[in-house]
């Protein structure tokens, strides 16, 4: 709310009179600019304050001789820099030839003048689309070999593992699995029986038209067991495991965690590579068993209201119409995408710069590139085992 004893910036034009003009040899025919009131940042704030100020200052800029302008400013109450700015861009930049200002006022405007016009970059010159594609090239190329190095280093790691087992980091691994796989229970699960209902509620609509109820148990079955559930658990984990662990080691590259470890010898990769890429090869295809059967109860559910099938005639067919390889072939990709979700957390976990911009680009650039190689992936199965499991 306005102070109403703090008296609102103005600007007055008045012109000398006679005995004024007299005893001003100078400028004979001068107009003198009164500047009153107080003109700091919370009065120029106010309602229509500025839209007035910038009348004043346009009626003065119309001028044609800015020379026989006199600025009085020692009826101003108080000023800070951006009152002083705002009369030193009314000035155009520079000082009046006649100017009446108090002592504590000039420190304003000196430090404006010495800092003078600031000197704006040059625009930089015009990519040409050749340039951007190698760019892109040479980012792309830089990604991959580090991906490819840093999978070299975990081959080793899990050989070194093998080969001394009792040096092994059993404890990360447990508290991993336990973060990455029961943590992930409840979403999971949620999201599959939705999924489930969904898929099952579609399905028994188009099937019932045709007469071909019966077969709602083969299209969930196949579905779910080899594409939804393990696709739909990688893209979970991937979204909420893999950006935690690409956060997990920016943060400690932001606080020099990192750092630390290369200092007393202790290697990223058997530290903190090993251990996530491990818990998330276990436990992904448990989380793929769990979602699966959240999934199925889903669409039994569903097949129930829908359909009016029975729980019991839905699992008695299940096993016939979903051949085994189909199941194996889901827990393989399930073992598969949490393999590369978690390396490639780790890979831009790594790459994050010490400050927090690059922590968020960091964080996010993992979930999009993780779930992108994840399906990715699964069209590579779908191609190589086009023949399985029919």
């Amino acid at each position: 709310m306005p102070n109403p004893a703090v008296q609102l910036p103005s600007v007055a034009i008045s012109a000398l009179n006679d005995a004024a003009r007299a005893n001003d040899g100078r400028n004979s025919g001068a107009t003198t600019v009164t500047v009153s009131g107080n003109w700091q940042v919370h009065t120029l704030t106010q309602p229509g304050v500025m839209r007035r100020l910038q009348v004043a200052f346009k009626k003065l800029a119309a001028r044609s001789q800015q020379s026989d302008l006199r600025w009085d400013l020692s009826q101003i109450d108080a000023i800070d820099h951006i009152g002083a700015q705002l009369l030193w861009n009314a000035w155009g930049k520079k000082r009046p030839p006649a100017l009446t200002m108090a002592r504590q006022q000039r420190a304003f405007f000196q430090r404006l003048e010495e800092a003078g016009p600031l000197a704006v970059p040059p625009a930089p010159p015009r990519r040409r689309l050749f340039n951007v594609i190698y760019d892109w090239w040479c980012v792309g190329f830089d990604h991959l070999s580090g991906f490819v190095a840093l999978l070299g280093q975990f081959v080793l790691d899990l050989a070194r593992m093998l080969r001394l087992p009792h040096r092994a980091p059993w404890k990360e691994i447990s508290a991993n699995i336990y973060h990455v796989g029961f943590q992930a229970l409840g979403i999971t699960a949620i999201v599959g029986f939705l999924i489930g209902v969904v898929l099952s509620f579609l399905s028994a609509q188009q099937l019932h038209t045709f007469g071909g109820d019966v077969y709602l148990v083969n299209i969930l079955g196949m579905s779910i067991i080899r594409e939804l559930g393990p696709l739909l658990a990688a893209i979970l984990v991937a979204g909420r495991s893999g950006s935690s662990i690409t956060a997990q080691l920016g943060v400690m590259r932001v606080t020099q965690e990192l750092d630390a470890m290369e200092v007393m010898g202790l290697p990223h990769g058997f530290r903190l590579i090993l251990p996530r890429v491990i818990a998330l090869l276990v436990a992904m295809p448990l989380l793929v068993i769990w979602t699966d059967a959240m999934a199925l109860l889903g669409g039994m559910t569903a097949a129930q209201v829908q359909l009016g099938m029975s729980p019991t005639y839905f699992l008695q067919q299940l096993p016939g119409a979903v051949p085994l390889p189909n199941y194996l072939i889901g827990l393989g990709k399930g073992a598969v995408f949490g393999g590369l979700i978690a390396m490639v957390a780790c890979h831009f976990g790594l790459r994050i710069e010490p400050n927090t911009e690059s922590l968020g680009q960091g964080t996010t650039t993992s979930v999009v590139s993780a779930i992108t190689i994840v399906i990715l992936a699964d069209a590579v199965f779908a191609i190589v085992f086009s023949g399985v499991g029919f």
